[in-house]
Parts: C-alpha cells; sequence; structure tokens
C-alpha cells in the first residue's frame, strides 16, 4: 500500500482522485491538506486534515503526494514537494509552460524521485473503444480521427471577464484530449491552431479546433462551450470503412450525481447499449457491414495502478515525460495566440 497525502480538498481531490485511489486498492489516504477548513465534501475515517503544509513536507512515511489545487498552484507545490524529497502525481494541466515541465522533471531525476501528470482520461470508456477499433483493422488504414468534446454552458465564458491560462479552455480540457492522441499515435509532425474567444478579444478562451498532423493521418481535437448538442465524441475514418461513437466516457456523469465506483454500483461508468459506438465497413469479399460495438470499460483507478507499479516494482511510467512535455508545448503554442 502507498501511504498518500493530498494538497488540495476540493472537486478534484474528492471526486477525481479518492474514489479511485481507494478503488485501486493500493492506497492508503494518510493526510489531506487545505488551507481552510470549510470544505463540504465528507471526510475520511482515520485521515489527518490539516492546514500546515509541513505535516506533508516532513512526514517521512509518505510514499507519494498528490497536488489537487487550482491550476495556478500546481508548479509552486509539485516544486516545494519534489524539494522536501517527496515523489508527486499532479493533477492536469501539470504546469503553465515547457520550461517549468522540465524543470520539474530534472529536479525529480537529480533526486531521484518520481513526479507525473495525472492524466485519467487515458481511461474513458470511449477512448479505449477508440484503440481497439483501429486496432481490429476493419477501417483499414486510418486517415483520420475527430475528437469533440463539446459543453452547452455559455455561463461559464460569459461570466468571465478576462482571458487568463488557468481558465481558458486550452488549458482545463485540451490538456485530456491532446494527451490521449499524444499517448495513442506520438507527437504530430505539425499542430495547426484555430483558438478562439467567441465572446470577444479579452475574454475567456471558449474554442478550440486543433488539428494534428502525421504522416498520413489527421487528428482534430475540438472543443466549445457553446455547442447546444454536441457533436460526436469520436469519429473515425478508414480507407475501408467508419466508425462514430456519440456519447462520452460516462464515469464523470455517475461522479457528479454521487454515483460511486464502490462494490455497491458495479455499473458504475459503464455504457449502455444505446451508448455503443457504430461501425460501418466493407470487409475483404466486397460486402457492407454496420454493427455496435461494445464499449470497453473505463477505469481510472488504472492511473494509481500504474502509479504503485512505478514506484513499488519499478514500471515505466504510465504517463511518459516526454508526453507531457509535448502536451505542453501544444498548449503553451496555443495559448499564444489569444489577445
Amino acid at each position: 500500500m502507498l501511504k498518500v497525502a493530498y494538497i488540495g480538498n476540493g472537486k478534484s481531490t474528492n471526486r477525481y482522485h479518492l474514489p479511485f485511489a481507494l478503488k485501486s486498492g493500493r492506497v492508503e489516504v494518510k493526510m489531506i491538506f487545505a488551507r481552510h477548513n470549510n470544505s463540504t465534501w465528507e471526510r475520511l475515517a482515520n485521515v489527518n486534515y490539516t492546514n500546515n503544509l509541513d505535516d506533508i513536507y516532513t512526514d517521512d512515511e509518505l510514499d507519494l503526494v498528490v497536488v489537487a489545487t487550482p491550476s495556478a498552484f500546481h508548479y509552486q507545490y509539485a516544486k516545494e514537494c519534489l524539494e522536501h524529497g517527496k515523489n508527486v502525481l499532479v493533477e492536469k494541466p501539470f504546469a503553465q509552460t515547457v520550461a517549468q515541465a522540465k524543470e520539474l522533471f530534472e529536479l525529480a531525476q537529480a533526486k531521484g524521485l518520481f513526479i507525473q501528470a495525472y492524466q485519467n482520461r487515458r481511461f474513458d470508456s470511449d477512448f479505449l473503444t477508440v484503440q481497439a477499433v483501429i486496432e481490429s483493422g476493419k477501417l483499414g488504414q486510418l486517415l483520420e480521427v475527430e475528437n469533440n468534446y463539446d459543453y452547452f454552458r455559455p455561463e461559464v465564458p460569459q461570466s468571465q471577464s478576462e482571458l487568463t491560462w488557468e481558465n481558458s479552455f486550452l488549458y482545463t480540457h485540451a490538456c485530456h484530449t491532446v494527451d490521449q492522441m499524444l499517448a495513442y499515435f506520438g507527437k504530430p509532425n505539425q499542430v495547426n491552431y484555430d483558438v478562439r474567444q467567441l465572446l470577444g478579444r479579452g475574454r475567456m478562451n471558449d474554442y478550440f479546433d486543433l488539428d494534428l498532423n502525421y504522416d498520413n493521418l489527421k487528428v482534430s481535437v475540438r472543443s466549445s462551450y457553446f455547442r447546444l448538442k454536441s457533436r460526436p465524441s469520436f469519429v473515425l475514418t478508414g480507407t475501408k470503412g467508419c466508425f462514430v461513437k456519440v456519447s462520452e466516457d460516462r464515469q464523470e456523469q455517475d461522479l457528479k450525481h454521487f454515483y460511486l465506483p464502490t462494490k455497491a454500483h458495479p455499473d458504475f461508468g459503464l455504457d449502455r447499449p444505446e451508448d455503443y459506438g457504430t461501425l460501418t465497413y466493407v470487409d475483404a469479399a466486397g460486402n457492407y457491414h454496420e454493427e455496435k460495438v461494445v464499449s470497453k470499460v473505463g477505469d481510472y483507478s488504472r492511473l494509481y495502478e500504474g502509479v504503485y507499479q512505478s514506484l513499488v516494482n519499478g514500471a515505466e511510467k504510465l504517463v511518459k515525460d516526454e508526453e507531457t512535455l509535448a502536451q505542453i508545448e501544444i498548449l503553451e503554442r496555443g495559448f499564444k495566440l489569444l489577445r
């Protein structure tokens, strides 16, 4: 078991980390830090809730510290943890700039410590299903991938009067979808950017359309806050067919309803038959097929299993340093286009 402390006691820690850390069976939560003791989240039994960071930094029993604060503090706290000899798991986005990310990786290497980005959406059901469809070969040569991550939440950009990197759609959402594409396809040869502030200059970044270009493959990563009807989560196009997955992974939806990944909820995050994607293709004999593809099971606890295997058994990190650096480079360049 890994003895773990969390810096931050908000939605990130309580909704996106603790349920999966506990489900993994690899984590003993020892301590949770927050500056103020006004959190409305239910407290865990036998956990030390503290407002003193030194309680974490001076605890020699800790195997891992998870930084799950607002984005603006990720770099600061991750660096402090490393300087105090702690292994670190950092919530997305890992850092604001490539320079910051490189500094953290180099510091960890110099001290012989572990640091990794928390990219839980690598274990989204829709993304795992897409990989299985590609690897089935039924699409033929893959030519195009469309990945859409849409919302209809106009009140979010409408309530923001200024542009900051912390509230930009690039840093809050593309950090997930770009990471997925980098994890599976690698670093692209070229990136084309269409990054916008739909409400005008100086306002929040509320839209992006990034084209990741590979040798014979185009990958489009797109998001908008103003889509009353979302585009399909994934559309794959190949020389022999296509695959359309309309609905996104259901884990977050269940979490928002406090339907947690416990033994009492064996159907947590599972797609229903109506959520399955449709694969349409022509086989080698020229026969036309259209069939539903049963979704793979998404499971964010696999990220914690990977961290455990790295720390205890020396396994390669699930989220490699070069993947995080490539992601931050894309986000940073895109944000610089905004005014």
